[in-house]
Protein backbone atom coordinates (compact mmCIF):
# COMPACT_ATOMS: atom_id res chain seq x y z
CA UNK A 1 0.00 0.00 0.00
CA UNK A 2 1.22 3.95 -1.01
CA UNK A 3 2.19 5.09 2.45
CA UNK A 4 0.24 8.61 1.23
CA UNK A 5 -2.43 6.73 0.08
CA UNK A 6 -3.26 5.51 4.21
CA UNK A 7 -5.79 6.59 6.04
CA UNK A 8 -3.49 7.18 9.20
CA UNK A 9 -1.59 9.34 7.21
CA UNK A 10 -4.39 10.72 5.91
CA UNK A 11 -5.91 11.50 9.62
CA UNK A 12 -2.34 13.01 10.42
CA UNK A 13 -2.60 15.28 8.03
CA UNK A 14 -6.39 16.22 9.11
CA UNK A 15 -5.30 16.58 12.56
CA UNK A 16 -1.69 18.95 11.30
CA UNK A 17 -4.32 21.44 9.57
CA UNK A 18 -6.83 21.06 11.85
CA UNK A 19 -4.16 22.90 14.49
CA UNK A 20 -2.44 25.19 11.81
CA UNK A 21 -6.08 26.83 11.19
CA UNK A 22 -6.43 27.22 14.68
CA UNK A 23 -3.54 29.20 15.28
CA UNK A 24 -4.34 31.25 11.59
CA UNK A 25 -8.02 31.88 12.21
CA UNK A 26 -7.33 35.27 14.20
CA UNK A 27 -5.70 36.43 10.76
CA UNK A 28 -7.92 35.27 8.33
CA UNK A 29 -10.95 37.08 10.70
CA UNK A 30 -8.97 40.29 10.94
CA UNK A 31 -8.49 40.39 7.40
CA UNK A 32 -12.32 40.39 6.47
CA UNK A 33 -13.77 42.11 9.74
CA UNK A 34 -14.39 38.51 11.08
CA UNK A 35 -16.99 37.90 8.05
CA UNK A 36 -16.21 35.30 5.27
CA UNK A 37 -18.22 36.18 1.65
CA UNK A 38 -19.29 32.85 0.11
CA UNK A 39 -20.54 33.74 -3.35
CA UNK A 40 -23.04 31.35 -5.15
CA UNK A 41 -25.18 31.57 -8.56
CA UNK A 42 -28.47 33.05 -7.83
CA UNK A 43 -30.38 30.77 -10.24
CA UNK A 44 -28.97 26.74 -9.74
CA UNK A 45 -31.59 25.11 -7.90
CA UNK A 46 -31.33 22.81 -6.18
CA UNK A 47 -28.08 23.54 -5.41
CA UNK A 48 -28.41 27.69 -4.67
CA UNK A 49 -30.70 30.00 -5.51
CA UNK A 50 -32.73 32.96 -4.62
CA UNK A 51 -36.07 31.98 -2.93
CA UNK A 52 -39.58 33.77 -3.14
CA UNK A 53 -38.01 36.18 -0.51
CA UNK A 54 -34.99 37.45 -2.04
CA UNK A 55 -32.89 35.28 0.20
CA UNK A 56 -30.27 33.02 -0.32
CA UNK A 57 -31.30 29.04 -0.30
CA UNK A 58 -30.72 25.78 -1.52
CA UNK A 59 -28.23 22.71 -0.43
CA UNK A 60 -25.05 24.85 -1.04
CA UNK A 61 -26.54 27.80 0.86
CA UNK A 62 -28.02 25.56 4.30
CA UNK A 63 -24.58 23.60 4.08
CA UNK A 64 -22.73 26.88 4.33
CA UNK A 65 -24.39 27.88 7.56
CA UNK A 66 -24.41 25.04 8.94
CA UNK A 67 -20.21 24.80 8.33
CA UNK A 68 -20.53 28.55 10.34
CA UNK A 69 -22.35 27.18 12.86
CA UNK A 70 -20.45 24.29 13.66
CA UNK A 71 -16.50 26.34 13.00
CA UNK A 72 -17.78 29.57 14.60
CA UNK A 73 -17.39 31.33 11.83
CA UNK A 74 -19.58 34.07 9.74
CA UNK A 75 -20.69 33.98 7.08
CA UNK A 76 -22.23 37.14 3.91
CA UNK A 77 -23.72 34.71 1.02
CA UNK A 78 -24.36 36.35 -2.07
CA UNK A 79 -26.23 34.96 -4.77
CA UNK A 80 -25.77 36.64 -8.24
CA UNK A 81 -24.97 35.88 -12.18
CA UNK A 82 -22.90 32.98 -11.81
CA UNK A 83 -19.55 34.13 -14.38
CA UNK A 84 -19.99 37.77 -12.49
CA UNK A 85 -19.33 35.66 -9.06
CA UNK A 86 -16.41 33.95 -10.33
CA UNK A 87 -14.48 37.20 -11.70
CA UNK A 88 -15.43 38.62 -7.93
CA UNK A 89 -13.81 35.81 -6.35
CA UNK A 90 -10.73 36.25 -8.63
CA UNK A 91 -10.44 39.91 -7.89
CA UNK A 92 -10.95 39.30 -4.17
CA UNK A 93 -14.54 40.36 -3.43
CA UNK A 94 -15.64 36.96 -2.90
CA UNK A 95 -13.58 35.22 -0.69
CA UNK A 96 -14.73 31.81 -1.00
CA UNK A 97 -17.52 30.27 -3.99
CA UNK A 98 -19.92 27.11 -2.45
CA UNK A 99 -20.10 25.21 -5.31
CA UNK A 100 -17.78 25.35 -8.36
CA UNK A 101 -17.09 21.62 -10.15
CA UNK A 102 -13.30 20.77 -10.31
CA UNK A 103 -11.96 20.38 -13.45
CA UNK A 104 -8.13 20.31 -14.81
CA UNK A 105 -8.22 23.45 -16.05
CA UNK A 106 -9.61 25.41 -13.11
CA UNK A 107 -7.08 23.76 -10.81
CA UNK A 108 -4.57 26.30 -11.72
CA UNK A 109 -6.36 28.77 -10.81
CA UNK A 110 -8.32 27.63 -7.27
CA UNK A 111 -7.81 25.52 -4.40
CA UNK A 112 -10.88 22.96 -4.12
CA UNK A 113 -12.52 21.55 -0.58
CA UNK A 114 -13.85 18.02 -1.06
CA UNK A 115 -16.34 17.78 -2.70
CA UNK A 116 -19.46 17.83 -0.69
CA UNK A 117 -21.48 16.40 -4.15
CA UNK A 118 -21.09 15.19 -7.55
CA UNK A 119 -22.49 16.93 -10.64
CA UNK A 120 -23.62 15.22 -13.82
CA UNK A 121 -23.95 17.15 -16.91
CA UNK A 122 -26.58 16.46 -19.39
CA UNK A 123 -27.43 17.16 -23.62
CA UNK A 124 -31.08 18.53 -23.01
CA UNK A 125 -32.98 18.32 -26.32
CA UNK A 126 -36.87 18.81 -27.47
CA UNK A 127 -39.59 15.73 -27.71
CA UNK A 128 -41.16 15.84 -30.87
CA UNK A 129 -43.93 13.17 -31.49
CA UNK A 130 -42.67 10.93 -29.14
CA UNK A 131 -39.28 11.02 -30.57
CA UNK A 132 -36.31 13.24 -28.88
CA UNK A 133 -35.33 15.21 -31.81
CA UNK A 134 -33.53 18.62 -32.06
CA UNK A 135 -35.87 20.86 -33.61
CA UNK A 136 -33.93 20.62 -37.54
CA UNK A 137 -34.78 16.65 -37.20
CA UNK A 138 -31.50 15.65 -36.26
CA UNK A 139 -31.28 12.63 -34.15
CA UNK A 140 -30.62 12.35 -30.62
CA UNK A 141 -26.76 12.67 -29.27
CA UNK A 142 -24.97 10.66 -26.53
CA UNK A 143 -21.40 11.97 -27.11
CA UNK A 144 -20.19 15.90 -27.03
CA UNK A 145 -18.26 14.80 -30.77
CA UNK A 146 -21.60 14.51 -32.47
CA UNK A 147 -22.16 17.98 -31.47
CA UNK A 148 -20.52 19.30 -33.79
CA UNK A 149 -22.33 22.03 -36.18
CA UNK A 150 -25.04 21.95 -33.88
CA UNK A 151 -25.75 25.28 -31.60
CA UNK A 152 -25.88 24.37 -28.24
CA UNK A 153 -26.78 26.52 -25.10
CA UNK A 154 -24.57 26.56 -22.51
CA UNK A 155 -24.23 28.74 -19.06
CA UNK A 156 -21.35 31.66 -19.31
CA UNK A 157 -18.51 31.26 -17.33
CA UNK A 158 -19.95 27.12 -16.42
CA UNK A 159 -18.02 24.10 -16.15
CA UNK A 160 -18.97 23.21 -19.46
CA UNK A 161 -18.86 26.30 -21.05
CA UNK A 162 -15.23 25.90 -19.85
CA UNK A 163 -14.94 22.25 -21.19
CA UNK A 164 -16.39 23.17 -24.41
CA UNK A 165 -13.26 26.06 -25.24
CA UNK A 166 -10.46 23.87 -23.87
CA UNK A 167 -12.17 21.08 -26.10
CA UNK A 168 -13.29 22.16 -29.33
CA UNK A 169 -15.65 19.51 -30.52
CA UNK A 170 -17.05 22.18 -33.15
CA UNK A 171 -20.38 23.32 -32.00
CA UNK A 172 -21.55 26.66 -32.03
CA UNK A 173 -21.76 27.66 -28.62
CA UNK A 174 -25.25 29.93 -27.28
CA UNK A 175 -24.52 31.72 -24.00
CA UNK A 176 -26.92 32.44 -21.41
CA UNK A 177 -26.86 34.04 -17.85
CA UNK A 178 -28.69 30.69 -16.12
CA UNK A 179 -29.55 27.30 -16.78
CA UNK A 180 -33.43 28.39 -16.66
CA UNK A 181 -32.85 30.32 -19.89
CA UNK A 182 -31.16 27.69 -21.63
CA UNK A 183 -34.16 25.34 -20.87
CA UNK A 184 -36.65 28.37 -21.79
CA UNK A 185 -34.71 29.16 -25.36
CA UNK A 186 -34.85 25.54 -26.36
CA UNK A 187 -38.13 25.05 -25.09
CA UNK A 188 -39.25 27.47 -27.31
CA UNK A 189 -37.90 26.27 -30.61
CA UNK A 190 -34.59 27.99 -30.62
CA UNK A 191 -31.20 26.15 -30.88
CA UNK A 192 -30.53 22.48 -31.04
CA UNK A 193 -29.43 21.33 -27.75
CA UNK A 194 -28.75 22.64 -24.28
CA UNK A 195 -25.86 21.63 -21.98
CA UNK A 196 -26.42 21.43 -18.52
CA UNK A 197 -26.03 20.23 -15.24
CA UNK A 198 -28.79 17.22 -14.68
CA UNK A 199 -30.35 17.86 -11.63
CA UNK A 200 -30.73 21.78 -12.05
CA UNK A 201 -32.72 21.08 -15.62
CA UNK A 202 -34.68 18.36 -14.03
CA UNK A 203 -35.60 20.55 -10.98
CA UNK A 204 -35.88 23.75 -13.44
CA UNK A 205 -38.20 21.94 -16.37
CA UNK A 206 -40.49 21.02 -13.48
CA UNK A 207 -40.85 24.04 -12.53
CA UNK A 208 -41.21 25.63 -15.30
CA UNK A 209 -43.49 22.99 -16.86
CA UNK A 210 -41.81 22.57 -19.87
CA UNK A 211 -43.03 19.23 -20.56
CA UNK A 212 -41.18 19.00 -24.01
CA UNK A 213 -37.80 18.56 -22.76
CA UNK A 214 -35.74 15.29 -21.95
CA UNK A 215 -32.04 14.56 -20.73
CA UNK A 216 -30.54 12.50 -23.17
CA UNK A 217 -27.79 11.05 -21.42
CA UNK A 218 -24.73 12.12 -19.57
CA UNK A 219 -21.23 12.97 -22.38
CA UNK A 220 -18.78 13.26 -19.06
CA UNK A 221 -18.02 11.84 -15.91
CA UNK A 222 -19.34 13.54 -12.86
CA UNK A 223 -17.49 16.10 -11.48
CA UNK A 224 -16.54 17.13 -8.35
CA UNK A 225 -18.77 19.72 -7.10
CA UNK A 226 -17.40 21.52 -3.51
CA UNK A 227 -15.96 25.01 -2.00
CA UNK A 228 -12.98 26.61 -4.15
CA UNK A 229 -10.35 29.62 -2.93
CA UNK A 230 -7.97 31.46 -5.50
CA UNK A 231 -4.88 30.08 -5.42
CA UNK A 232 -2.64 30.52 -2.22
CA UNK A 233 -5.88 30.40 -0.04
CA UNK A 234 -4.99 27.32 1.77
CA UNK A 235 -6.05 28.69 5.72
CA UNK A 236 -9.25 30.06 4.31
CA UNK A 237 -10.26 26.42 2.54
CA UNK A 238 -9.16 24.70 5.54
CA UNK A 239 -11.95 25.93 7.80
CA UNK A 240 -15.02 24.81 5.27
CA UNK A 241 -13.14 21.26 4.59
CA UNK A 242 -12.70 20.77 8.19
CA UNK A 243 -16.37 21.82 8.80
CA UNK A 244 -17.57 19.85 6.03
CA UNK A 245 -15.99 16.96 7.44
CA UNK A 246 -17.36 17.04 11.07
CA UNK A 247 -21.10 17.55 9.41
CA UNK A 248 -20.38 14.80 7.39
CA UNK A 249 -19.24 12.34 10.19
CA UNK A 250 -22.61 13.58 12.66
CA UNK A 251 -24.94 12.84 9.34
CA UNK A 252 -25.87 16.26 9.17
CA UNK A 253 -24.64 16.96 6.00
CA UNK A 254 -26.14 13.81 4.25
CA UNK A 255 -29.74 15.20 6.64
CA UNK A 256 -29.18 18.37 4.58
CA UNK A 257 -28.44 16.50 1.02
CA UNK A 258 -31.73 14.40 1.57
CA UNK A 259 -33.58 17.11 2.02
CA UNK A 260 -32.45 19.42 -1.00
CA UNK A 261 -31.12 16.60 -3.66
CA UNK A 262 -32.89 13.70 -2.60
CA UNK A 263 -36.27 13.92 -3.97
CA UNK A 264 -34.47 14.53 -7.41
CA UNK A 265 -32.68 10.97 -7.32
CA UNK A 266 -36.10 9.08 -7.50
CA UNK A 267 -36.61 7.29 -11.41
CA UNK A 268 -39.23 8.23 -13.02
CA UNK A 269 -41.45 8.70 -9.70
CA UNK A 270 -44.70 10.91 -9.96
CA UNK A 271 -44.11 13.20 -6.89
CA UNK A 272 -47.54 14.11 -7.03
CA UNK A 273 -48.93 10.89 -7.24
CA UNK A 274 -46.76 9.83 -3.89
CA UNK A 275 -48.15 12.79 -2.26
CA UNK A 276 -51.67 11.66 -2.82
CA UNK A 277 -50.78 7.90 -2.30
CA UNK A 278 -49.15 9.70 1.62
CA UNK A 279 -52.00 11.57 1.69
CA UNK A 280 -54.27 8.86 1.79
CA UNK A 281 -52.16 6.71 3.86
CA UNK A 282 -51.90 8.99 6.53
CA UNK A 283 -55.42 10.00 6.91
CA UNK A 284 -56.92 6.41 7.04
CA UNK A 285 -54.00 6.39 9.99
CA UNK A 286 -55.33 9.28 11.78
CA UNK A 287 -59.13 8.08 11.51
CA UNK A 288 -57.44 4.74 13.11
CA UNK A 289 -55.01 5.60 15.74
CA UNK A 290 -56.17 9.43 16.59
CA UNK A 291 -58.02 8.94 19.65
CA UNK A 292 -55.75 6.66 21.22
CA UNK A 293 -52.71 9.65 20.33
CA UNK A 294 -54.86 11.93 22.08
CA UNK A 295 -55.97 10.49 25.19
CA UNK A 296 -52.07 8.70 25.52
CA UNK A 297 -51.19 12.67 25.28
CA UNK A 298 -52.78 13.79 27.65
CA UNK A 299 -52.12 11.13 30.21
CA UNK A 300 -48.61 11.46 29.36
CA UNK A 301 -47.98 14.71 28.19
CA UNK A 302 -45.99 15.87 32.01
CA UNK A 303 -43.75 12.32 32.12
CA UNK A 304 -42.69 12.46 28.56
CA UNK A 305 -41.57 16.05 28.79
CA UNK A 306 -38.95 15.01 31.94
CA UNK A 307 -38.10 12.01 30.61
CA UNK A 308 -36.85 13.79 27.75
CA UNK A 309 -35.22 16.66 29.58
CA UNK A 310 -33.32 14.13 31.83
CA UNK A 311 -32.40 12.20 28.25
CA UNK A 312 -31.47 15.10 26.58
CA UNK A 313 -28.99 16.25 29.74
CA UNK A 314 -27.19 12.43 30.06
CA UNK A 315 -26.56 12.42 26.43
CA UNK A 316 -24.70 15.90 26.46
CA UNK A 317 -22.56 14.79 29.26
CA UNK A 318 -21.97 11.41 27.78
CA UNK A 319 -21.61 13.31 24.09
CA UNK A 320 -19.00 16.00 25.62
CA UNK A 321 -17.00 13.09 27.34
CA UNK A 322 -16.40 11.17 24.08
CA UNK A 323 -16.07 14.03 22.06
CA UNK A 324 -12.44 14.73 24.36
CA UNK A 325 -11.20 12.16 22.97
CA UNK A 326 -12.62 11.31 19.69
CA UNK A 327 -13.50 15.50 18.39
CA UNK A 328 -10.45 15.29 15.83
CA UNK A 329 -10.93 11.42 15.01
CA UNK A 330 -14.23 11.44 13.47
CA UNK A 331 -13.51 14.71 11.67
CA UNK A 332 -10.51 12.88 9.85
CA UNK A 333 -12.42 9.37 9.44
CA UNK A 334 -14.92 11.27 7.94
CA UNK A 335 -12.41 13.39 6.11
CA UNK A 336 -10.42 10.95 4.66
CA UNK A 337 -12.89 7.82 4.24
CA UNK A 338 -15.39 8.74 3.33
CA UNK A 339 -14.93 10.61 0.93
CA UNK A 340 -13.33 8.07 -1.49
CA UNK A 341 -15.77 5.64 -0.56
CA UNK A 342 -18.77 7.16 -1.30
CA UNK A 343 -17.32 8.33 -5.06
CA UNK A 344 -16.75 4.34 -5.02
CA UNK A 345 -20.28 3.94 -3.76
CA UNK A 346 -22.09 6.65 -6.26
CA UNK A 347 -19.64 5.39 -9.43
CA UNK A 348 -19.36 1.92 -9.05
CA UNK A 349 -23.21 0.99 -9.41
CA UNK A 350 -23.23 3.60 -12.70
CA UNK A 351 -20.15 1.66 -13.99
CA UNK A 352 -22.01 -1.53 -13.63
CA UNK A 353 -25.02 -0.21 -15.08
CA UNK A 354 -23.44 0.84 -17.76
CA UNK A 355 -21.43 -2.17 -18.66
CA UNK A 356 -24.85 -4.21 -18.49
CA UNK A 357 -26.22 -1.63 -21.20
CA UNK A 358 -23.49 -2.46 -23.86
CA UNK A 359 -23.01 -6.08 -22.84
CA UNK A 360 -25.74 -7.21 -25.43
CA UNK A 361 -23.96 -4.90 -28.02
CA UNK A 362 -20.51 -6.85 -27.35
CA UNK A 363 -22.26 -10.26 -26.94
CA UNK A 364 -23.59 -9.75 -30.56
CA UNK A 365 -20.75 -8.58 -31.92
CA UNK A 366 -18.69 -11.36 -30.53
CA UNK A 367 -21.30 -13.83 -31.87
CA UNK A 368 -21.17 -12.24 -35.58
CA UNK A 369 -17.55 -11.62 -35.45
CA UNK A 370 -15.79 -13.89 -32.95
CA UNK A 371 -13.70 -13.11 -30.22
CA UNK A 372 -11.47 -9.87 -29.93
CA UNK A 373 -9.97 -8.21 -26.89
CA UNK A 374 -11.07 -5.70 -24.58
CA UNK A 375 -8.71 -3.85 -21.80
CA UNK A 376 -6.31 -6.06 -23.33
CA UNK A 377 -7.73 -9.73 -22.51
CA UNK A 378 -9.91 -11.74 -24.98
CA UNK A 379 -13.91 -10.59 -24.51
CA UNK A 380 -14.60 -14.35 -23.68
CA UNK A 381 -12.64 -13.98 -20.64
CA UNK A 382 -13.35 -10.45 -19.23
CA UNK A 383 -17.78 -11.04 -20.31
CA UNK A 384 -17.42 -13.66 -17.27
CA UNK A 385 -14.27 -11.61 -15.37
CA UNK A 386 -15.61 -7.69 -15.34
CA UNK A 387 -19.15 -8.38 -13.72
CA UNK A 388 -17.44 -10.27 -11.03
CA UNK A 389 -14.94 -7.49 -10.66
CA UNK A 390 -17.24 -4.35 -10.16
CA UNK A 391 -19.51 -6.70 -7.90
CA UNK A 392 -15.80 -7.08 -5.94
CA UNK A 393 -14.65 -3.47 -6.08
CA UNK A 394 -18.58 -2.74 -4.98
CA UNK A 395 -18.17 -4.83 -1.59
CA UNK A 396 -14.74 -3.84 -1.34
CA UNK A 397 -16.06 -0.22 -0.83
CA UNK A 398 -18.64 -0.78 0.93
CA UNK A 399 -16.60 -2.61 3.57
CA UNK A 400 -15.20 0.49 3.58
CA UNK A 401 -17.97 2.41 4.84
CA UNK A 402 -19.03 -0.67 7.43
CA UNK A 403 -15.19 -0.42 9.05
CA UNK A 404 -16.26 3.71 9.60
CA UNK A 405 -19.92 2.94 11.00
CA UNK A 406 -17.88 1.11 13.11
CA UNK A 407 -15.99 3.94 14.36
CA UNK A 408 -18.57 6.03 14.73
CA UNK A 409 -20.13 2.54 17.13
CA UNK A 410 -17.23 3.01 19.03
CA UNK A 411 -17.63 6.42 19.81
CA UNK A 412 -21.40 6.62 20.58
CA UNK A 413 -20.55 3.41 22.80
CA UNK A 414 -22.97 1.52 21.24
CA UNK A 415 -22.86 -2.67 22.46
CA UNK A 416 -21.76 -4.72 19.40
CA UNK A 417 -23.72 -7.84 18.55
CA UNK A 418 -21.49 -10.69 19.18
CA UNK A 419 -24.08 -13.18 18.80
CA UNK A 420 -21.58 -15.18 15.89
CA UNK A 421 -20.17 -18.30 15.93
CA UNK A 422 -16.32 -17.58 14.72
CA UNK A 423 -13.90 -19.20 13.37
CA UNK A 424 -10.53 -17.57 14.40
CA UNK A 425 -8.90 -19.78 11.71
CA UNK A 426 -11.69 -19.18 9.28
CA UNK A 427 -10.94 -15.28 10.43
CA UNK A 428 -7.48 -15.23 10.13
CA UNK A 429 -7.46 -16.75 6.60
CA UNK A 430 -9.95 -13.36 5.30
CA UNK A 431 -7.14 -11.15 6.75
CA UNK A 432 -4.44 -12.59 5.40
CA UNK A 433 -6.26 -11.82 1.99
CA UNK A 434 -7.19 -8.28 2.39
CA UNK A 435 -3.59 -7.66 3.25
CA UNK A 436 -1.98 -9.23 1.02
CA UNK A 437 -1.11 -6.51 -0.83
CA UNK A 438 0.64 -5.34 1.96
CA UNK A 439 2.85 -8.57 3.28
CA UNK A 440 3.89 -8.84 -0.59
CA UNK A 441 5.28 -5.17 -0.68
CA UNK A 442 6.83 -5.26 3.00
CA UNK A 443 7.86 -9.34 3.59
CA UNK A 444 9.41 -12.45 1.30
CA UNK A 445 8.68 -14.79 4.25
CA UNK A 446 5.66 -14.87 5.37
CA UNK A 447 4.73 -17.96 7.49
CA UNK A 448 1.22 -19.27 8.43
CA UNK A 449 0.49 -21.83 11.12
CA UNK A 450 -3.03 -22.75 11.71
CA UNK A 451 -4.19 -24.61 14.60
CA UNK A 452 -6.15 -27.73 14.27
CA UNK A 453 -9.47 -28.78 15.54
CA UNK A 454 -9.71 -25.40 17.40
CA UNK A 455 -12.89 -24.63 19.23
CA UNK A 456 -15.15 -21.91 17.72
CA UNK A 457 -15.86 -18.36 20.02
CA UNK A 458 -18.66 -16.24 20.23
CA UNK A 459 -18.35 -12.78 18.99
CA UNK A 460 -17.83 -10.85 15.62
CA UNK A 461 -16.06 -11.63 12.31
CA UNK A 462 -16.03 -8.52 11.15
CA UNK A 463 -14.56 -7.16 14.40
CA UNK A 464 -11.89 -9.85 15.03
CA UNK A 465 -10.63 -9.70 11.91
CA UNK A 466 -10.42 -5.69 11.99
CA UNK A 467 -8.10 -6.79 14.93
CA UNK A 468 -5.87 -9.14 12.80
CA UNK A 469 -5.64 -6.74 9.96
CA UNK A 470 -4.13 -4.21 12.25
CA UNK A 471 -1.76 -6.73 14.36
CA UNK A 472 -0.75 -8.36 10.42
CA UNK A 473 -0.07 -4.22 8.81
CA UNK A 474 1.50 -3.07 12.00
CA UNK A 475 4.44 -6.18 11.53
CA UNK A 476 4.67 -4.86 7.88
CA UNK A 477 5.25 -1.39 8.53
CA UNK A 478 7.58 -2.23 11.68
CA UNK A 479 10.12 -3.80 8.83
CA UNK A 480 13.43 -2.25 7.50
CA UNK A 481 13.86 -5.02 4.76
CA UNK A 482 11.83 -7.24 2.84
CA UNK A 483 14.23 -10.36 4.32
CA UNK A 484 13.25 -10.47 7.72
CA UNK A 485 10.26 -12.28 8.14
CA UNK A 486 6.65 -12.49 10.01
CA UNK A 487 5.05 -15.56 11.04
CA UNK A 488 1.30 -15.89 12.23
CA UNK A 489 0.14 -18.75 13.95
CA UNK A 490 -2.46 -19.75 15.77
CA UNK A 491 -3.63 -22.72 18.74
CA UNK A 492 -5.75 -23.19 21.55
CA UNK A 493 -5.14 -24.17 25.60
CA UNK A 494 -7.68 -26.20 27.13
CA UNK A 495 -6.27 -25.40 31.19
CA UNK A 496 -7.18 -22.16 30.52
CA UNK A 497 -9.61 -22.41 27.74
CA UNK A 498 -8.24 -19.29 25.45
CA UNK A 499 -7.73 -19.80 21.92
CA UNK A 500 -4.46 -17.02 20.79
CA UNK A 501 -2.85 -15.78 17.33
CA UNK A 502 0.50 -15.14 17.78
CA UNK A 503 1.77 -12.35 15.17
CA UNK A 504 5.54 -12.35 15.24
CA UNK A 505 8.01 -10.10 13.42
CA UNK A 506 11.71 -9.34 13.39
CA UNK A 507 11.51 -5.66 12.98
CA UNK A 508 12.35 -2.30 14.79
CA UNK A 509 11.01 -3.39 17.79
CA UNK A 510 9.11 -1.14 20.64
CA UNK A 511 11.14 0.31 23.19
CA UNK A 512 10.17 -0.88 26.70
CA UNK A 513 9.00 2.85 28.16
CA UNK A 514 6.53 2.77 25.26
CA UNK A 515 4.66 -0.79 25.21
CA UNK A 516 2.95 0.17 28.25
CA UNK A 517 1.17 2.99 25.95
CA UNK A 518 0.55 1.29 23.06
CA UNK A 519 -3.11 0.90 23.63
CA UNK A 520 -3.73 4.53 24.67
CA UNK A 521 -5.86 6.67 22.12
CA UNK A 522 -3.75 9.13 19.80
CA UNK A 523 -0.18 7.38 21.05
CA UNK A 524 1.94 6.35 17.88
CA UNK A 525 5.82 5.99 17.51
CA UNK A 526 4.91 6.48 14.12
CA UNK A 527 3.50 10.18 13.86
CA UNK A 528 6.02 10.89 11.18
CA UNK A 529 5.00 8.10 8.64
CA UNK A 530 1.54 9.07 9.53
CA UNK A 531 0.37 7.34 12.15
CA UNK A 532 -2.48 8.43 14.43
CA UNK A 533 -2.07 5.89 17.34
CA UNK A 534 -5.73 4.51 16.93
CA UNK A 535 -5.55 1.40 15.72
CA UNK A 536 -4.50 -0.47 18.63
CA UNK A 537 -6.91 1.49 20.92
CA UNK A 538 -9.60 0.79 19.01
CA UNK A 539 -8.97 -2.85 18.49
CA UNK A 540 -7.97 -3.39 22.36
CA UNK A 541 -11.54 -2.09 23.11
CA UNK A 542 -12.55 -4.77 20.21
CA UNK A 543 -11.04 -7.37 22.27
CA UNK A 544 -12.34 -6.36 26.07
CA UNK A 545 -15.86 -6.50 24.25
CA UNK A 546 -15.15 -10.01 23.63
CA UNK A 547 -13.98 -11.24 26.61
CA UNK A 548 -10.31 -11.50 25.61
CA UNK A 549 -6.97 -9.73 26.11
CA UNK A 550 -4.16 -8.21 23.74
CA UNK A 551 -0.23 -8.38 24.46
CA UNK A 552 2.92 -7.39 23.20
CA UNK A 553 6.42 -8.41 23.98
CA UNK A 554 9.06 -6.48 21.88
CA UNK A 555 12.43 -5.70 22.17
CA UNK A 556 14.21 -2.76 20.20
CA UNK A 557 16.21 -3.82 17.55
CA UNK A 558 14.88 -7.55 17.23
CA UNK A 559 11.31 -7.61 16.88
CA UNK A 560 8.00 -7.58 18.61
CA UNK A 561 5.39 -10.23 19.11
CA UNK A 562 1.55 -9.82 19.55
CA UNK A 563 -0.76 -12.11 21.06
CA UNK A 564 -4.76 -11.91 21.31
CA UNK A 565 -6.01 -14.10 23.40
CA UNK A 566 -10.39 -14.83 22.80
CA UNK A 567 -12.55 -17.07 24.92
CA UNK A 568 -13.13 -20.22 23.44
CA UNK A 569 -17.06 -21.72 22.97
CA UNK A 570 -17.97 -24.34 25.54
CA UNK A 571 -19.79 -26.99 24.98
CA UNK A 572 -22.65 -26.92 22.44
CA UNK A 573 -22.52 -23.76 19.99
CA UNK A 574 -25.71 -23.83 18.97
CA UNK A 575 -27.14 -23.49 22.30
Amino acid sequence: MNRLSHPTFCLSLSLCLWWGLMLCAPALAARHDGVVRVGGDHNYPPYEFLNAEGQPDGYNTELTRAIADVMGIKVEIQLGDWDSMRKRLETGELDVLQGLSFSAGRRHHYDFSPPHALVHQSIFARRHGGQFMAHRGTPQVMALAQLAGKEVIVQRGGVMHDYLLAHDVGARLVLVDTHANALRLLASGQHDYALIANLPGLYLGRELALSNLVALGQPISPQRYGYAVNKGQAELLAQFSEGLAILKNTGRQQAIYDKWLGPLEGAGRSWKQLGLVAAVIATLLLLVTGCIVVWNRMLSREVASRTRELALRQQQLIQADKMTSLGILVSGVAHEINNPSSLLLLNLPLLKEAYQDIEEILEQHYQEQGDFYLAGLAYSRMRDELPAMLDDMLAGSQRIRRIVEDLRDFARQKPADLSEIVSLNAVLATAIRLTDNSIRSACHHFQVSYGEDLPPLRGNAQRIEQVIINLIVNACQSLDSPDRPISVRTGYEPKTGMLHLDVQDQGCGIAPENLARLSDPFFTTKREQGGTGLGLSISTTIVQEHGGHLRFASAPGKGTCATLSLPALQGDPSS
